[in-house]
């Protein structure tokens, strides 16, 4: 960055100005007072993020300025008109706001500029034009007001609808629970029953021997048995609901599934037949019936509770509850808790998840970052009608971490593109959105993380992609 060359200001140079031409004389004369006039040979005149200490008017010459996004200069204007303003032009506000550039200014050509210390631009508004000030001032904070109240609705209604799904998710492994145990504790009776009856009958101590040892196995089978289709498992009970018919042992056709269910074959079954005597076939069978049936129940019952752990330990990890609101986590830790989480909207979805486990930790705002992924994931949920396939993809991108959220809707639109994260823009019928999703995910990515959000979009194919540091950085305020 060369130093600029000072020149002569004038008054009647500066009226020729769209942002100076109702100015008194008086007036012009205290801006030239005030002010300088600075020539700056190309290059750059400012860099965002830096104190504002100047305000800028162009005399002659041509600018540009450039935002960071994404870690790239991302040009937003390019101009020659004269009056044209940047810099230190919220300087009115005085500390009630952070005074930074908000983008970067650099010049093409040797450009005249009227310069304003931001001190004093602040003096300027504030004694020539109170009533526009208020104004201003009601504006700036009103907007903003207005914009952090609409964003806590946002919130309140992603919350509220994921409350609604999480007490959903949670009543269905809790009802399997309390109906399992039910279940149990009536088997449970019958077993005592059972028991008093094979006490008073015909084994021998050999025979008993035996039987106990068969429970052991069977109650062993269930925990080893494999997963079967729908078919398999079909095919498994009528084999085995055959063989009972067979023996003559009444309801076979009630005992068959859970001895599908836990592995045990025809094959095991003539195991049982050989080693007890003929006469207690039947009765040993119920018996291993009953043993294989806890066991089921049991299994059953520490699914749903396990179900239910899952469940609210996910709701810790989204809501980041008791943990510090900036810390270095894994990004695949907070993507699982949110698919958990949304699982109640992901019926008819094929999910698949392409996690690289190579990726580092990376220092973020969790529970923020959680409400990014919702808010991608709902969009793709909802673009697709219920019915596709939601890919969620990790990886690196240069120097970037990379979330990408993709589905297999139909698209967005290559004109509607580039206003998708504009507040309030939404392409849902009147009372179905707020508009307000990728602009909360644009801003939390890219102001709060200093990162990217981008679309990339073809029919059947729509990807959005979170781009994210790995370097360790500063909180952003």
């Amino acid at each position: 960055m060369t130093e600029p060359t000072p020149t002569t200001c004038d008054p009647d140079e500066l009226r020729t100005l769209f942002l100076f031409e109702k100015l008194t004389d008086e007036q012009l004369a205290a801006l030239c007072g005030w002010g300088r006039v600075e020539v700056h040979q190309p290059g750059p005149v400012y860099t965002e993020g830096e104190p504002a200490t100047c305000f800028f008017v162009l005399i002659e010459g041509t600018v540009v300025l450039h935002r960071r996004s994404g870690g790239e200069d991302v040009e937003v204007e390019r101009t020659s008109q004269r009056g044209v303003y940047a810099g230190a032009w919220t300087a009115y506000l005085g500390d009630r706001v952070p005074q930074v550039y908000g983008n970067s200014l650099r010049v093409t050509v040797p450009s005249r500029f009227f310069v304003l210390d931001a001190d004093k631009l602040g003096i300027l508004m504030q004694e020539w034009f109170p009533m526009a000030l208020h104004l201003l001032e009601g504006l700036f904070f009103g907007i903003r007001n207005s914009q952090q109240v609409v964003d806590q609705r946002e919130r309140l209604l992603a919350l509220g609808s994921l409350s609604a799904g999480l007490t959903h998710e949670l009543n269905n492994p809790a009802a399997a629970a309390v109906r399992a145990t039910a279940t149990l504790r009536e088997r449970v009776a019958a077993m005592r029953h059972k028991l008093g009856l094979i006490a008073a009958g015909s084994y021998q101590r050999a025979d008993l021997e035996t039987l106990m040892r068969l429970q052991e196995d069977a109650a062993d089978r269930v925990g080893k048995a494999p997963d079967l289709s729908p078919i398999e498992a079909g095919d498994a009970e009528d084999a085995v609901g055959e063989w009972l018919e067979e023996q003559g042992i009444a309801g076979a056709w009630d005992v068959a599934p859970n001895f599908a269910a836990a592995g045990i074959d025809v094959d095991w079954l003539e195991q049982v037949r050989a080693s007890v005597p003929g006469p207690t076939l039947e009765s040993a069978v119920r018996w291993l019936n009953y043993t294989v049936e806890t066991e089921l129940l049991m299994n059953e019952i520490a699914d749903s509770t396990t179900r239910m752990s899952t469940l609210v330990g996910a709701a810790k990890q989204y809501s980041q509850m008791d943990r510090a609101p900036y810390q270095t986590v894994d990004v695949h830790e907070l993507l699982k808790s949110t698919l958990v989480m949304l699982s109640g909207k992901l019926d008819g979805i094929t999910v698949v998840k392409d996690f690289d486990r190579t990726l580092p930790e990376v220092s973020v705002y969790a529970a923020e970052l959680n409400q990014v992924w919702t808010n991608l994931i709902v969009n793709a949920v909802q673009a697709m009608g219920g019915d596709g396939t939601l890919t969620v993809r990790t990886g690196r991108d240069g120097d970037w971490l990379l979330v990408e959220v993709a589905d297999t809707g139909p698209g967005v639109p290559e004109e509607i593109r580039s206003r998708i994260f504009e507040p309030f823009f939404t392409t849902k019928a009147v009372g179905e959105g707020t508009g307000l999703g990728l602009d909360i995910s644009w801003r939390i990515v890219v102001r709060r993380h200093h990162g990217d959000l981008r679309v990339l979009s073809e029919p059947g194919n729509t990807r959005f992609q979170v781009l994210l540091p790995f370097e360790v950085a500063e909180p952003a305020d």
